[in-house]
Parts: structure tokens; sequence; C-alpha cells
């Protein structure tokens, strides 16, 4: 594999995504609701995108709400909802003005017509910016993103669009809801737990990995500063060995 610059020792991740962890032991901690939590950390993905372009960061995915999320409470789904809306409507102008090109990422059918309407607005409003791509996954999870690409693929092959021995490892990426993004570089996961969590599963087959125990709404620029520094000392091989 040709090496790019990106992937050199010293050079930092064009692309970072955050399994953004710990907003409901961050408030709980503080005796407060879960949802104090989830304010707070929505708040703290604005300082995170605004760190970006000063780091070299081009692309920026957050796991807002997984497949798996619907089991938690009712009260909690729907103030995670209705946090998502306020999110979407408060920060559309600032997101826009500030060059922020934003993408929704996830299966949208059992998110409610309003929630969908704004992400489609949100999307369109800043499908003109190139400073850093926000991507947000919201109703995602990585094995049902790779069902319903294969899905889609299948219909293809089905309609004569595709031919089955033309099918390979280059083929579904172009299925996945990431489709037009590049892999992320670095995944950082916070809170202290020490797994993936059904996040970008196929793409993150090379990514490189921090697992720190900061709970999200903690969790600062200069710490990414940091984790991208430790990024930039590794070598990425990627599966070959050194020549």
């Amino acid at each position: 594999m040709p090496k790019d610059p990106q992937t050199e020792a010293g050079a930092g991740p064009r692309h970072v995504a955050i399994i953004m962890d710990g907003n409901g032991r961050w408030a709980q901690a503080r005796g407060r609701p879960r949802l104090f939590g989830h304010h707070a950390g929505a708040r703290r993905v604005r300082e995170v995108v605004e760190a970006c372009p000063g780091l070299g960061i081009k692309y920026l995915t957050v796991f807002a709400f997984s497949t798996e999320n619907w089991k938690r409470t009712q009260v909690e789904v729907a103030g995670l909802m209705s946090l998502f809306r306020r999110y979407i409507i408060k920060e559309t102008k600032t997101l826009s003005q500030n060059g922020i090109r934003v993408r929704f990422i996830g299966d949208r059918v059992r998110l409610d017509a309003k929630l969908t309407d704004l992400m489609d607005t949100l999307e369109v409003e800043t499908e003109g910016n190139d400073l850093v791509h926000l991507t947000v996954a919201l109703n995602y999870g990585g094995r049902d993103e790779v069902a319903r690409a294969t899905k889609r693929l299948a219909r293809d092959v089905a309609d004569g669009h595709l031919r089955p021995e033309d099918v390979n490892e280059e083929t579904l990426p172009k299925y996945l809801d990431t489709r037009v993004l590049p892999d992320p570089d670095l995944v950082i996961r916070t809170s202290g737990e020490a797994r993936v969590s059904n996040f970008l599963l196929w793409q993150s087959a090379y990514s490189e990995y921090e697992f720190i125990d900061t709970l999200w709404p903690d969790f600062t620029a200069a710490e990414l500063e940091l984790l991208c520094r430790n990024y930039g000392a590794r070598e990425r091989r990627f599966g070959a060995v050194p020549v």
C-alpha cells in the first residue's frame, strides 16, 4: 500500500471518530438526572468541533445514539430525541457560518418526522461547507449498517446492475452510510470503557484506538490535542513490515 502523508509517523489524524461515553455517570456523580449529563455532553461537541481545524482534523464522526440505546428508559430516550432537535435548531446557523458540513448516518426509519426534517435541513444548509466534515451517528449500529448495505448490494445484483463475481471488500463500502467519507484514522472512547460498542465496525479495521478514563462532558480540546500527538508518534503499517 503506498504511503499517504497522513499515515507517516508524526502526522496527525485526518479523521477522528469519538464514542462519547459517560454523560449519565457524569450527571449522577453530581446528583443530577442523566439528561443533565447529555446536555453537558452536547455542549462539549461544539468545543471539539471548533478545535478540529487547528489540529488538522478534516473529518469528525461522533456516536450520538446507537441502535441499542432504544433499550434505555422511555424518559431518557424521549429526552435525548428532544435534545437532538433542540441542538440542531440552535446550532444550524453557527455550523453553517463556521464552514462545518454536517452529515447524519444511521437508520432514520425509527426517528420521528420532525427530527428527520431538521436533519435533512441541516445537511442541505451546510452541504457547501468544507472546513470540517462533522458526521453524527444517530440510531446507528455497525452491524445494522452492514446489513442495510448488503440488502442494497443484493438488490443491485438481483437487478443485474452488479455481477456477483465483482463483489469484494472494495464494493461493499460503496453501499455503507459512510461511502463518501475516508475511514477513521483514530477512534477515541471516553469514560474508561474498553469496547467498540458496534461503532464503525467495517471502517475502523485499521484505525488506531484510544480508550481514556475522562467522562465525555469533561473531555477538552487540550486532551484531543494530546491524543492527536500520541497518534502522530505511531507508525501505521496496515499489515506490512518496515522497509
